[in-house]
């Protein structure tokens, strides 16, 4: 019934569709197995995509040929660009999204990709024959062989849902949870722990005041995720912003006797960043409220998600506390929230190309490896999924760096770090994060991604295009003056000083009061060249590309100095299954950590944790440096 696959995926959410995509268009064959092909890319928590350091990550994902960008593209409700008001390294990309269109479109993209089968089963476990991986176990069609399997089964895995007192097996709600994998694995000697994560109710739009609430529209010019030319957003649905009170809270606590939480039911940790209501209450005792924001689940649906009141607690205790928060005194809650518990294995256990150490062509990816969003599991899944055919083909391992992409900097957090709660991306994790903006994505990775034969050649020929027009724009500025007559009036409208001699525009635009846009409207002979030399298409991306370029300068040439000088140690290399007992001189802890992850460069070493500098310093020594 079933032909040997080069890869199958296990999973159908974000990660394993981005990992199905990329192996199949590299041209491996892939089966990817589901429990329900209707559910493929569901959004199970909030209708959205991006957000602080997460759109960083989707443009990374675009800019590399994958495709939830594009998929967020033709079925966003909202755009807005968080942080203007900080620097650019700060930008970050974020859209609602019509959650059954993403969906749909997501399994449009898959079914005309001509490598990729479908199988609607449960996993129930390896395959293994002679102490290698043969394929998979099904619950329905048996054994299934592959030459490489990537796990990508989110919080499926015996997956514990929590309400209250009462809990019940799930991997969402309404869904089942899946069993048996999880003790295949540990039979190969691959650990497991537990996690919890939750989500909020949804509510009947019909039955909310929206004029009691805050309205957050999207931007006024609504940017994109990919760098294709995808649709863009002519309408778009409002957000709304509201906040509990202390009648609100003094009702949740009611309800803490009863929590799965406190009562010590939930073993997982729960996510730091995006905790429950009644953590919140719990842990920030002295506030008297806390933000909600109202989120449309889809331009026809009358859901909305109630971000930021994540809940396992009774559902009584949910619906009256709901009734006291302005805007819903006659609402109706269409599902509860609830909190979930399941199994991962820590991503210690991987190699940089996210395989096992222990198998061979196994893969992991996704919130199996301890992460929490869409957004870090759609980039693990793109990588496993690149990295799972490349090692098929006996091709050195497709690994980026942290001065590279926030791709890099996760998976080298995942495997050189390991987590003991949800892992969430934020800027600050990344020490190079002025080199890895958003808007700069597709220079950093799009060449990468055609070499490897991911990304087309419309997509390269489009960045070379926009990078040749950069040049341009950016040579006139450098290479032409202005004199104080004309711009000295400019120049007192916005605030800055006057100049007294003929002033280069590039020199000008250090200011930081001055932007290309307004300088463009303050010299005529300027916005013509930029009119003449840039379409409309192109004209803001690269007008933003420029003028970050100029302005923060000196700064990047900084942090590319400092990339260099961390580039010498990420490029010693230690030599694979390397004996770190034979070196007297680390410490226990350092030897210890270090045989356990077994880091392939001396740059990952020194960024595990327990690991001094002075173990590093032996290292080199004993390297030969």
């Amino acid at each position: 019934m079933f032909q040997k696959y080069d890869v199958i995926v296990v999973g159908a959410g974000h990660a394993g569709c981005e990992a199905a995509a990329a192996a199949a268009q590299l041209g491996s064959s892939v089966l990817l197995i589901t429990m329900n092909l209707a559910g493929i890319a569901q959004m199970s928590c909030n209708p959205a995509m991006g957000g602080i350091a997460k759109g960083q990550i989707v443009r990374e994902i675009d800019a590399l040929g994958g495709w939830s960008g594009i998929v967020t593209d033709y079925t966003m409700l909202q755009f807005r660009m968080l942080n203007r008001s900080k620097g650019p390294a700060m930008w970050s990309p974020r859209a609602q999204s019509d959650r059954m269109l993403f969906s749909q479109k997501w399994r449009e993209i898959l079914e005309n990709i001509s490598g990729i089968h479908f199988w609607q089963d449960s996993v129930i476990g390896l395959d293994i024959q002679n102490g290698k991986l043969a394929g998979v176990e099904c619950l329905m069609g048996g054994k299934i062989a592959s030459r490489s399997v990537i796990i990508t089964s989110g919080t499926f895995l015996n997956g514990l849902i929590h309400i209250g007192k009462k809990n019940f097996e799930g991997g969402r709600l309404g869904d089942p949870s899946a069993k048996s994998l999880t003790q295949s694995l540990l039979a190969l000697g691959i650990q497991n722990e537990r996690l919890k994560t939750g989500t909020p109710v949804r509510i009947d739009g019909r039955t909310i005041d929206f004029s009691l609430l805050d309205e957050q529209k999207g931007d006024e010019n609504p940017g994109k995720f990919s760098y294709l030319d995808t649709p863009t957003l002519r309408k778009q649905l409002s957000c709304y912003l509201t906040y509990t009170s202390e009648a609100v809270h003094d009702l949740l606590r009611e309800g803490f006797d009863d929590s799965p939480m406190f009562g010590g039911r939930i073993q997982g940790s729960g996510p730091r960043y995006c905790p429950s209501i009644e953590d919140k209450i719990e842990r920030f005792s002295g506030r008297d409220r806390h933000q909600l924001f109202l989120e449309p689940e889809g331009w026809r649906s009358i859901e909305y998600y109630l971000n930021g009141f994540s809940s396992s607690l009774p559902m009584v205790v949910q619906y009256k506390a709901i009734k006291l928060i302005p805007g819903f005194k006659n609402s109706r809650i269409v599902k509860p929230g609830y909190a979930i518990e399941y199994d991962f294995f820590p991503p210690t256990q991987l190699d940089y190309n996210l395989e096992s150490r222990l198998v061979e062509n196994l893969f992991f990816a996704g919130q199996v490896n301890g992460t929490t969003g869409y957004e870090e599991a759609a980039g693990q899944g793109l990588m496993a999924g690149i990295n799972a055919h490349l090692k098929l083909q006996n091709k050195t391992p497709f690994i980026l760096k942290r001065s590279e992409a926030y791709i890099g900097v996760l998976i080298d957090d995942l495997v050189g770090k390991g987590t003991n709660e949800p892992y969430r991306m934020f800027t600050s994790r990344a020490e190079f994060r002025l080199l890895l903006r958003q808007d700069n994505a597709d220079q950093r990775l799009t060449p990468k991604a055609y070499e490897l034969g991911l990304a087309n050649k419309e997509r390269m020929d489009r960045l070379n295009i926009k990078m040749e027009k950069v040049d341009l724009v950016s040579k006139y500025l450098h290479s032409n003056n202005v004199a104080p007559d004309e711009m000295n009036e400019y120049l007192e409208q916005v605030g800055t000083s006057r100049i007294t001699q003929k002033s280069k525009l590039g020199y000008l635009l250090l200011r930081p009061q001055i932007n290309l846009v307004g300088l463009s409207e303050a010299l005529p002979s300027l916005f013509d060249f930029i009119d003449t030399v840039l379409d409309s298409s192109c004209k803001d991306e690269i007008v933003e590309v420029v003028e970050i370029q100029i302005k923060y300068s000196g700064y990047l040439n900084r942090e590319r100095e400092l990339v260099d000088k961390v580039n010498r140690l990420e490029d010693l290399n230690i030599p694979v299954n390397f004996n770190f007992d034979q070196i007297l001189g680390l410490s226990a802890e350092g030897r210890e950590k270090l045989k356990k992850i077994m880091p392939s460069t001396l740059g990952q070493a020194s960024r595990i944790s327990g690991i001094s500098p002075s173990d590093i310093s032996v290292l080199l020594v004993f390297l030969g440096r």
